[in-house]
């Protein structure tokens, strides 16, 4: 059984580019606990390449990243954050597909900018609870307590973890969503026409 995805060259340079800014820019913020911007780079690359595309650069990200963490790698939280970031990807991907429109205006006194962010920061803010719903589950097997308590202390204790990676994903991708999406379909895949 063959998986053929029928990437372009682009696109894997793309994913390539893409992957190195999320694990780089994961590298510079490494001092502020969950707070990056690699989540909103992988949604941009779904949005601006794909569905696949996006996922890839997720994966692969967390595939370097949480290999090489300086935290520490532990399997199950790896696979945990590797499958649950390319839900950024998906989404970006779902929403450039099925109409979900980014103002191409970038001028602050449009309306229609800031209702794009709006809606982009309150997309972020979704994700990422789902994101790090997901991860704080898998880590509750991490915890020598019976399953439905180890949930419990899992998801209480990563509450302020979680507000502080769901706040800042709010900020991120309200403040620089709509810029970041024209800013790198027009540069990089028009070729800056």
């Amino acid at each position: 059984m063959s998986i053929n995805l029928n990437l372009s060259t682009k696109e894997l340079g793309f994913i390539a580019v893409m992957t190195s800014l999320c694990v780089g820019s994961n590298y510079l913020m490494l001092s502020i606990p969950n707070v990056k911007f690699m989540d909103l780079f992988v949604f941009v690359s779904g949005y601006l390449m794909g569905v696949i595309p996006g996922m890839l650069v997720g994966f692969l990200t967390w595939l370097i990243y949480g290999t090489l963490n300086p935290y520490g790698f532990q399997l199950l939280i790896f696979f945990a954050t590797s499958l649950s970031e390319t839900l950024y990807g998906l989404a970006g991907g779902l929403c450039a597909r099925y109409g979900f429109k980014v103002s191409d205006s970038l001028s602050i006194g449009d309306g229609e900018f800031w209702s794009s962010n709006m809606k982009l920061g309150i997309m972020g803010f979704f994700l990422t609870f789902i994101y790090d719903l997901i991860t704080n589950i898998a880590s509750a097997f991490m915890i020598a307590l019976p399953p439905p308590r180890a949930i419990i202390v899992a998801l209480v204790s990563g509450i302020p973890f979680a507000l502080a990676h769901e706040i800042s994903n709010f900020i991120f991708f309200f403040l620089c969503g709509t810029v970041l999406i024209n800013t790198i379909g027009k540069v990089i895949l028009k070729g800056g026409e």
